[in-house]
């Protein structure tokens, strides 16, 4: 089934001018970029990309790094997009990431892991209509037609 799922090349990976490396792992195995975005996030778009981790202990440091510099944002679309892009980025600790994932080649730390993307259809929908509402709208209207 084609899906469409939101990735965040973090700024970790943008201050390293890992983007080209990264998008290329992506579209070689058959993943097309739909949208992309190089912007510095706001405060307030953070918090709610991450209101799930309100109140833990990681949140402000999630925050403060999220914003402290430029960052990559994209809409990716394939087969079964979602868990694609999650076996290409491989585990959030880069210490248990498989070999030849992004985060085994480029995470520095299980936080500044390089890379983030949605984790279901759900998360994938929400996370595309903060950062890309033009393309829901634009799903939308090829959904109804």
């Amino acid at each position: 089934m084609v899906e469409k799922s939101l990735v965040l090349i973090k700024p970790d990976a943008v201050e390293r001018n890992l983007i080209g490396k990264i998008v290329d792992a992506y579209e070689s195995n058959g993943l097309k970029v739909i949208a992309m975005r190089l912007l510095k996030v706001s405060e307030g778009l953070a918090e709610i990309h991450y209101k799930e981790h309100e109140g833990k202990a990681f949140y402000k440091s999630l925050i403060e790094y999220i914003t402290r510099s430029p960052l990559c944002a994209l809409v990716l679309e394939g087969e079964n997009a979602i868990s694609e892009i999650r076996r290409i980025n491989g585990a959030t600790d880069p210490k248990a990431a498989e070999a030849n994932t992004i985060r085994s080649l480029y995470a520095i730390d299980k936080t500044e892991n390089s890379v983030h993307a949605s984790d279901s259809k759900e998360s994938a929908l929400r996370e595309i209509s903060l950062w890309f509402p033009e393309v829901i709208n634009k799903l939308e209207l090829e959904h109804i037609s």
